[in-house]
């Protein structure tokens, strides 16, 4: 495996960050997540656009961009694969020991593994934590994700393979690694972006591809919603089988298989739309 670091590629074991990486010591870091497709990365103009408001938001130096995409078409080029998990990097670089930064440049690792197809369905839980959507990270799509992964060891636990939150404020918000999508009476609601829940990419293009409806909902709404999906990078667009102890029949329902139909043909026919 061929990993870019740093302004170059090389082999993944001699692919070094210093145990002394703000990334490693305080997560302070951005990335980004990119589906490829026989090494053709899809919507990566939106996801560099992302990784630069995370890293501003962060306060990192901005990226740069031209690089991240040359990073991009190396790692993709170096390791072909049907089908992978481009996965963007970005940290505070060398830093003492705490919360202060140094005065050293970012760190910019770019990788590439494989990544199976999901299936077109499964079973999530909700949890007991909460999003803080006033959080100085909330929107950020950073490295700090230790809660996410406390999160989705509960999922697993039940068999599931996804964890909901809700927000501060008892509305629904998001997934671990994911946006949610519910249909009422025929309509396609999903939490807006105040929720705090992150701007998912697959999220963003679900709404404007089928007119979803950005709609505060309480968590609650997950016990009578007729249809419910999730949306990510890898997912595309995943029908809900079950909910904590709540099957839902005939999974996907008629608005999420038009969903997953209506994604299907319009990411292939726009690899960067």
């Amino acid at each position: 495996m061929k990993i870019w670091l740093d302004g170059g590629l090389r082999d993944a074991h001699s692919a070094h960050v210093s145990v002394l990486d703000h990334g490693l010591t305080v997560g302070d870091g951005v990335f980004e997540t990119v589906k490829t497709t026989h090494g053709t990365p899809f919507a990566l103009t939106r996801h560099l656009r992302r990784l630069g408001t995370s890293a501003r938001g962060l306060g990192l130096p901005e990226p740069d961009l031209d690089e991240v995409r040359r990073a991009c078409a190396a790692v993709t080029e170096a390791n072909p694969m049907e089908r992978g998990r481009l996965r963007i990097t970005y940290t505070g670089g060398l830093s003492p020991l705490g919360s202060d930064r140094g005065e050293a440049v970012p760190t910019l690792v770019v990788a590439l593994g494989e990544a199976a197809r999901r299936p077109d369905s499964t079973a999530v839980v909700t949890v007991p934590w909460t999003r803080n959507e006033r959080g100085a990270l909330t929107g950020l799509k950073t490295t700090s994700y230790a809660e996410n992964v406390v999160a989705l060891a509960r999922a697993r636990q039940q068999a599931a393979t996804e964890a909901l939150f809700a927000n501060t404020g008892g509305l629904l918000c998001e997934g671990t690694g994911s946006n949610v999508f519910v249909v009422l009476d025929g309509e396609l609601h999903t939490p807006p972006l105040t929720s705090g829940c992150l701007a998912g990419i697959t999220r963003a293009l679900a709404v404007e591809w089928t007119g979803a409806q950005e709609t505060d909902l309480p968590l609650d709404v997950l016990d009578r919603a007729d249809e419910v999906f999730l949306t990510s990078t890898l997912r595309d667009i995943q029908a809900v089988s079950r909910i904590d102890g709540r099957t839902l029949p005939g999974v996907p329902g008629p608005v999420t298989a038009k969903a997953m139909r209506v994604f299907e043909e319009r990411s292939t026919a726009e690899v960067d739309p």
